[in-house]
């Protein structure tokens, strides 16, 4: 499931299980989060922001893709470019620049 830029912002784990809960109604096995969605605190992992929501989506059994570019974050950030990463050698949560490149991924 793909949401829009211009939703709610995901600021907390609540924001995350709404996500959950709409991909999962719609029978989705995906969702397509835009970067603008989320709140700078996701991008700053000692917030823990990010393991929070990424948790929840682990849990429920949805795969979270964050779509968009995060490459200032990342600039900024060691620790976060280290876990974006990770989380892009994985099967759960991907960081992808764009939906072409979560397309290819899923294939």
């Amino acid at each position: 499931m793909v949401f829009p830029a211009d939703g709610e912002p995901v600021a907390r784990e609540q924001d995350a299980l709404d996500l959950i809960g709409d991909a999962g109604y719609q029978g989705a096995r995906w969702a397509a989060v835009p970067v603008e969605r989320f709140a700078p605190e996701f991008f700053v992992l000692r917030t823990r922001l990010a393991g929070d929501v990424i948790q929840k989506f682990v849990q429920y059994g949805v795969g979270l893709a964050v779509v968009g570019d995060i490459s200032e974050h990342i600039e900024a950030s060691t620790a976060l470019r280290d876990f974006v990463r990770e989380c892009n050698r994985g099967t759960q949560t991907w960081f992808v620049a764009d939906l072409a490149e979560l397309g290819e991924r899923l294939k």
